[in-house]
């Protein structure tokens, strides 16, 4: 263990209660004492940390788990300055859904982790890069695991392709050589990184399901990844194959119709991923089946904007321009 001093403090973000709307965030920035790690745990001094919808709508009370007072945040990257010795000096990356929910997360100087929880980022990444990864890769793999992973020859349509859960997506199902096709809700192109080419549809002015059926010899799509829920729940129902998987993350409505018949006869599977309920420790177990793979470069992070990079002072501005669906990867750098 190394030794605290009197300058083991910094700054941390602050909810004490949920913020009635995102122009008013009721969110103060606090001089703290660097936390007392617990019974194998170790301490993070972070160096940037993501910035997550599920940040957000924790702070506005939209996320009933969420525990008040506390210090928010889901993702990390930083460097271990307590903990065992062969793991002080670490840069480490990682993410988790009891971190900034029920426990103090990473908007902050420093964060209080179990030991278990901490692997080393991939040595090319910058910390900005590494603390971007977080919460839409774990959430994109997790999706794909419980749906018995991507193969060859699956195709997988994203609806919400834009979102950073939706890209973390279409590199993973590019990687492995599916056909894909990216779903958004306006003209557009698709903005992420991929692996192969990609198909884009917009659903405001296509009927995406009759194009994935075409462009399948009337198969349709093996793989409906939903991250935005009811806007894409009937095109992604009506495109299914048989035996076809409709992943959820997320929705805006909770009631839409559903064609039961429909259902049963194809042989479908809806799955529902909580990623609140992946902790930091089922992260990083993620981020090691990851690695190798960022390494490589077969999967990349998200592009950092430095006009997207934001000190804790400037929290509420960050966080608004999350909730109101910037394109950039929102970093804060305590």
């Amino acid at each position: 263990m190394n030794s605290r001093t009197a300058t083991d403090t910094g700054t941390a973000l602050w909810i004490k209660e949920k913020s009635h709307d995102l122009d008013n965030l009721l969110i103060d920035v606090i001089e703290t004492a660097m936390p007392t790690p617990g019974p194998g745990q170790v301490i993070v001094e972070i160096k940037a940390a993501g910035v997550n919808p599920s940040d957000v709508k924790a702070s506005l009370g939209h996320m009933p788990q969420a525990i008040w007072p506390r210090t928010p945040g889901r993702d990390y990257a930083g460097v271990v300055v307590e903990g065992p010795d062969d793991l002080i000096g670490t840069e480490v990356w990682g993410g988790g859904g009891e971190l900034g929910i029920t426990q103090n997360g990473s908007h902050a100087r420093f964060m209080a982790l179990p030991k278990a929880a901490v692997r080393a980022k991939p040595a090319s990444f910058s910390f900005e890069q590494a603390g971007s990864v977080g919460v839409p890769f774990i959430t994109a793999f997790e999706g794909l695991k419980d749906a018995g992973w991507v193969q060859p020859w699956d195709t997988v349509a994203v609806g919400g392709a834009n979102g950073k859960v939706g890209q973390a997506v279409i590199q993973m199902a590019t990687l492995v050589g599916a056909k894909v096709f990216a779903l958004v809700h306006r003209p557009c192109e698709y903005i992420g990184h991929a692996n192969a080419d990609v198909e884009v549809i917009d659903i405001s002015q296509q009927d995406a399901a009759a194009i994935v059926r075409e462009k399948t010899g009337g198969k349709g799509a093996d793989i409906f990844y939903n991250t935005m829920g009811s806007p894409y729940f009937e095109c992604g129902n009506a495109m299914l194959a048989k035996g076809g998987r409709h992943i959820f993350i997320a929705t805006l409505d909770r009631a839409v119709d559903f064609d039961i018949f429909t259902f049963y006869r194809g042989k479908q599977r809806f799955i529902g991923v909580d990623s609140l309920g992946l902790s930091s420790i089922d992260g990083a177990k993620i981020f090691e089946t990851l690695k190798p793979l960022f390494e490589d470069g077969r999967l990349k992070p998200f592009p950092i904007n430095p006009d997207a990079v934001y000190s804790l002072d400037d929290a509420t501005e960050a966080y608004a321009s999350v909730l109101r669906s910037t394109q950039d990867r929102v970093i804060l750098r305590p």
